[in-house]
């Protein structure tokens, strides 16, 4: 399995507790994806790299 793969996998693993825990009065989902438009974080980026890398 390719890295790429792997980190799809855990991203779109992330995002489902993501959607299970902001049944709650706090969206989590939304208030991570201001963070990184506002804050634009060096994790995000690798993430991004890591998850259209070619392997």
């Amino acid at each position: 399995m390719k890295a790429s793969s792997i980190t799809r996998l855990k991203c779109a693993a992330v995002f489902v507790v993501f959607i299970i825990f902001s049944v709650g009065p706090v969206p989590i989902t939304s208030a991570l994806g201001l963070y990184v438009v506002i804050f634009r974080p060096r994790w995000f980026k690798d993430l991004v790299a890591r998850v259209y890398a070619d392997d």
